[in-house]
């Protein structure tokens, strides 16, 4: 006899499948890890395109994945939801929910039914504000928008023919861990005794990525340097998400672990240096990334700050721009505005949200909510099916508990700077009329150090979308 928090992430992802089924989104089970594994592979294929191909690397002399499975639809698309009138207590009840004091002063937020567009509740829906990691569904839209969904990040070892002259060179990867590094001085290690080569002189390369590497408010837990080439983002523990004690040189670091690899293999290895690849270099091995879809998920699901400040600079590198938190900048708003999205005052200074400088308006994030559950979009479907379930993944795993009416059903992006009083939640819920809603809600100047009061009367507005 299943639990009660799994008869409730059964019946909202039922709930779910029939709305999304009714044209608004066509998602599919099962679940992995909070993630739709079906809809990944389908997001991850292009559209009208069997199998979830994912293409050679740019490198043409790479090695190509082979192709993945894709799954078939669930549910026919029945055609868009007829537009229902809004129930006249939604907005009194929102209206009174976002009077809570925890809110601030000037608490903004943004209802609407992406299968019409039309806006259920707006107050001060334009208003540009800091959005802390919401600003991470803008950053995904991006880089979706701007790279095929089967690019994967390759991190490569290249060598002049005959040389023994060999480079590290990061493809801006990342997800990059040990167990991938290892595999890669493996197939390194054997290309080397093809080579007849035993004694190799190591360099790495992280020449991809340009600008200030620290992020502009410093070192910190909660994001490494922002390199080409790292582990494990940098961190000096076993832990793969939250705030961390991070190195200081992620790429230096990676390129020592490599050599020792090495010669564990029976290498003999001088350096590393750090130094760019020579000209004329040819490729020895390569390790590949997941696809983009996968990655973008992972993102948001665990508000991962690396992740989306080295995808701000995969949009940069995609659209002709300095791989930087500046050409990250000019990036993004040039992508989201060739959607066709209104960006009055928004400020893009980063990827992950931790810049106070960010602004975004609450109008913005329901629509680029809308635009990834448009089914002429299904490159844009990562952003949803990545959002953090309420009481089960991420950020939003401790926030709802089997007793509310929104666990399994609320999916959102949540947003916390602390000390600047900043907290948001923007996300999309299925109501009792089967509509798949898109909502924002951005407060700032909240009281307190204590984020628990805010972040509660947040989860309530949420909570009361599902009823309507």
């Amino acid at each position: 006899m299943p639990g009660p928090k799994t008869w409730q992430l059964t019946a909202g992802a039922a709930a779910v499948g029939l709305a999304l089924s009714a044209g608004a989104v066509a998602l599919a089970g099962p679940w992995d890890s909070g993630q739709r594994t079906a809809e990944r592979d389908r997001a991850a294929s292009w559209a009208g395109r069997g199998g979830a191909h994912h293409g050679p690397p740019k490198d043409p002399e790479a090695p190509a994945p082979a192709p993945a499975p894709s799954a078939p639809g669930v549910l026919a698309a029945l055609g868009a939801p007829v537009a229902a009138p809004v129930p006249a207590a939604l907005p009194s009840d929102l209206g009174r929910l976002l009077a809570d004091p925890a809110l601030g002063p000037n608490p903004a937020a943004s209802v609407l039914d992406t299968a019409t567009g039309r806006v259920l509740y707006a107050v001060r829906a334009d208003a540009a504000m800091t959005p802390a990691s919401t600003v991470k569904i803008a950053t995904a839209t991006a880089v979706l928008s701007a790279l095929p969904p089967d690019h994967r990040f390759a991190t490569r070892v290249v060598a002049p023919p005959g040389s023994a002259a060999l480079t590290l060179v990061g493809g801006g990867d990342p997800t990059l861990d040990k167990a991938r590094l290892a595999a890669l001085a493996d197939d390194t290690a054997r290309a080397l005794r093809a080579r007849s080569l035993g004694n190799v002189q190591l360099a790495y390369d992280t020449s991809l990525f340009s600008g200030p590497a620290v992020h502009p408010i410093g070192a910190n837990e909660n994001l490494a340097p922002v390199v080409a080439l790292m582990t494990d983002e940098g961190r000096t523990d076993s832990s793969d998400s939250g705030p961390a004690a991070r190195t200081s040189d992620p790429a230096g670091d990676t390129a020592r672990a490599f050599a020792e690899l090495l010669r564990a293999r029976g290498v003999r290895v001088d350096g590393p240096v750090s130094a760019a690849a020579p000209g004329g270099a040819k490729p020895v091995a390569s390790t590949l990334s997941a696809p983009l879809p996968e990655i973008v998920e992972r993102m948001l699901t665990n508000s991962d700050n690396d992740i989306a400040e080295a995808l701000n600079r995969a949009t940069a590198i995609a659209t002709g721009r300095p791989a930087s938190f500046d050409g990250g900048a000019e990036a993004v708003p040039a992508q989201l505005a060739r959607l066709r999205l209104r960006l009055n005052g928004v400020v893009f200074a980063d990827g992950s949200g931790l810049n106070r400088a960010d602004k975004v308006t609450p109008d913005l994030l329901t629509r680029l909510l809308a635009k990834a559950a448009d089914p002429a979009r299904p490159e844009l479907r990562p952003i949803l099916t990545g959002l953090p379930v309420a009481g089960f993944t991420g950020t939003l795993s401790g926030r709802y508990d089997t007793a509310s009416a929104a666990t399994g059903l609320v999916r959102a992006k949540t947003g916390t700077l602390s000390g600047a009083g900043v907290n948001t939640l923007a996300g999309t819920v299925v109501d009792a009329s089967g509509h798949l809603l898109a909502f924002a809600f951005l407060s700032t100047g909240t009281p307190g150090a204590d984020p628990a009061p805010v972040q509660k009367a947040l989860d309530r507005l949420a909570t009361r979308l599902t009823a309507h």
